[in-house]
């Protein structure tokens, strides 16, 4: 027999206070310091020609039409009120590059001639549309 009393050990602990704080910290940084980027990637498929030439422009301007009808010049979105303004401001340069006018296969024809309109009412002559060859 002992005379020392017992002494009952202390259950062993995890503090979550300082684990949240470091976690919602980490969390603050990285949304702040994160590049919230917006992909500019069109699904265009171009119609299919047999006879199609090869696109030998080394610069041109491009146009595309989706097969919802929406216009992105290079690649940025354009609404059709803004087009005629944005080509006419491109259609002011010295040499102008000639126009590449990609439409989908889907696209209703009204959208493609209003766009063509709109490149000849800005000065654009010379304008190509784009094709796919036959696989």
């Amino acid at each position: 027999m002992s005379l020392m009393p017992e002494r009952r050990r202390r259950r062993a602990e995890v503090n979550i206070v300082p684990l949240v704080d470091v976690l919602t910290t980490l969390i603050f940084f990285f949304l702040v310091t994160m590049q919230f980027r917006q992909g500019k990637t069109l699904n265009i498929t171009l119609p299919e020609i047999v006879t199609a030439g090869k696109n030998t422009l080394a610069q041109s301007i491009d146009i595309s039409v989706t097969g919802e009808g929406d216009y992105y010049l290079n690649g940025t979105s354009v609404k059709p009120e803004e087009l005629a303004g944005a080509l006419a401001i491109l259609g002011k340069a010295e040499d102008k590059p000639p126009l590449v006018i990609r439409a989908d296969e889907n696209t209703p024809l009204r959208k493609v001639t209003f766009l063509m309109d709109t490149c000849r009412a800005t000065g654009f002559e010379d304008f190509r549309l784009q094709s796919r060859n036959k696989q």
